[in-house]
């Protein structure tokens, strides 16, 4: 599976190819917009806000990292990081669903 969402990643040309790609996924677009006030959270508040299963948004994350959406503001810690949006995941939220 993870061969396979990154293969979705690397087929990403474009801003309208990100678009439909985040869109694709309700997990991606509860965490953008969640986290759409400027705030940070850490990944368990994020998964009960989105209603998403904490076994799961450990794996949102890492992709809207990787896509450039989302900053781990202290990624030296292993528990209790905290997330928020980049300059490109603001800009996204505009065009998201």
């Amino acid at each position: 599976m993870t061969r396979r969402r990154g293969k979705m990643v690397d087929n990403i040309k474009d801003y309208d190819d990100l678009v439909k790609y985040i869109n694709n996924s309700s997990y991606r677009v509860n965490v953008l917009k969640d986290l759409s006030d400027g705030g940070v959270k850490m990944p368990r508040q994020l998964a009960a806000d989105c209603n998403i299963l904490p076994n799961h948004i450990s794996n949102v994350l890492t992709l809207l990292k990787k896509l450039g959406l989302l900053e781990c503001i202290n990624p030296e810690v292993k528990k209790g990081r905290l997330y928020r949006l980049s300059d490109d995941g603001k800009k996204i939220l505009k065009d998201l669903k």
